[in-house]
């Protein structure tokens, strides 16, 4: 099946419950759009962008689909399909609960609030509301469900306002403010930039000191490569609840003190130069020693990065699945952001031949794990999986999935209308 008939497939699918739940819950959406946003895949440096890393990654077919209409008041009616039990969400602008209050907990509600919460902050005024039903298909951990969906909205509310921002980045920072500033989750800006900026076929580059995006074609061995997700079935309780939340303390904890110790750093990416690492390591390897294990993923992820690079520009696929594999021992045993049920992913992938790399993915503790794998040997990973994973983690052998991915651009708006 070609690239775009698997993609017509899932709109069409996607088109399907759109209408059907817009006619149940009375929302007109008669020749509204929808917009369609992906996952991404992390390639490297996971955990790396609130570290100051360069990132790479690439934008992946499992999807978020926003259909929405403008409405001539300032008042929002959204339904999202994957959680119905919380029904029609309804509210003007402007109106909504303040911001990290227990009130947006666990309620998917609390990305279109935060959405109003940030653009009317940024002083953007928003003169009408809009109807909208959303579905997605990503899976709750690992490939960025919550920055595709935050990414969306905001692009369908400033639409509708006829509010344009010219800098992409300016997006990233909003959609970033969202998660941060109004659910209170810390995350980084990796999986924004993944998602906005993604291009078919091609590998997402992003130089943080420079702010500059560069674009890297898959070589001509890329063909051979599969990307497979391998979704433990858990649930991840959201960043803000997770050891991420302690990793990031720790990493910018231990900043401030190299800093008050007179060394020029803003991030632990700053220290690059060996002597610099082995000073640092030696220092204060007996009073920080966790920090010092989150250094060490780091610098040594930094040192792997240009070989992820350029192996992937040249299509040596072995190197690239190399690198990927090293991250995920580091992140395993050195930023120790792993968890039981991702690690048996790892192990099951690890023992099929054909497998390049493998580790966890995302925020960590839970949700998925990835495989960079040779084409001819998907279909033994996923009965290496089928027979394995269930007889570790029995409570999940209903919940568990992989997937198969494609690299595929991160915002479409689809040509037809609902």
């Amino acid at each position: 099946m070609s690239h775009s008939q698997a993609d017509h497939q899932q709109d069409k699918w996607a088109l399907t419950k759109i209408r059907e739940a817009a006619q149940k819950y009375g929302l007109d959406l008669r020749g509204g759009l929808v917009r369609r946003t992906s996952s991404r895949f992390c390639l490297g440096v996971e955990h790396g962008d609130y570290n100051g890393t360069e990132l790479f990654g690439v934008g992946t077919d499992r999807f978020i689909w926003v259909g929405y209409r403008p409405r001539e008041d300032k008042k929002f009616k959204l339904f999202s399909c994957n959680f119905e039990e919380e029904g029609l969400v309804e509210f003007a602008s402007g109106q909504i609960p303040p911001p990290q209050s227990s009130i947006i907990a666990d309620r998917w509600a609390r990305f279109p609030w935060g959405i109003d919460y940030i653009v009317n902050r940024q002083g953007l005024k928003i003169e009408k509301g809009m109807n909208a039903v959303i579905i997605g298909n990503i899976p709750g951990g690992g490939m960025s469900r919550s920055a595709s969906l935050t990414i969306n909205l905001l692009l369908c509310f400033l639409e509708v306002n006829q509010i344009k921002i010219d800098d992409p980045f300016e997006i990233v920072e909003m959609a970033q403010a969202v998660e941060n500033d109004y659910i209170g989750s810390p995350c980084g800006r990796l999986d924004q930039i993944m998602i906005l900026f993604a291009r078919p076929d091609t590998g997402v580059h992003y130089e943080p000191r420079r702010q500059k995006i560069n674009y890297l074609p898959l070589g001509k061995e890329g063909h051979k490569l599969r990307l497979v997700v391998l979704d433990t079935g858990t649930q991840r309780p959201g960043l803000e609840k997770s050891t991420y939340r302690r990793r990031r303390q720790e990493c910018e904890e231990f900043v401030s003190r190299l800093r008050r110790d007179g060394y020029s750093v803003n991030y632990l990416a700053d220290i690059k130069d060996e002597a610099l690492y082995q000073e640092v390591i030696k220092r204060y390897g007996g009073s920080h020693p966790q920090q010092c294990q989150r250094l060490k993923y780091i610098y040594e992820a930094q040192k792997r990065f240009s070989l992820m690079l350029e192996a992937w520009q040249q299509g040596d696929i072995n190197t690239v699945g190399q690198v990927f594999r090293q991250d995920g021992l580091g992140l395993r045993d050195d930023y120790q952001i792993s968890g039981p049920e991702l690690e048996t992913m790892c192990d099951l992938a690890r023992s099929v031949p054909g497998v390049l790399g493998e580790r966890m993915l995302g925020g960590g503790d839970k949700g998925a794990a990835g495989a960079l794998v040779l084409e001819d040997s998907v279909e033994e990973l996923t009965k290496a999986v089928a027979v394995g994973y269930p007889r570790s983690h029995p409570a999940y052998a209903d919940s568990y999935a992989v997937h198969v991915c494609r690299v595929v651009g991160g915002v479409t708006v689809l040509k037809q209308r609902l």
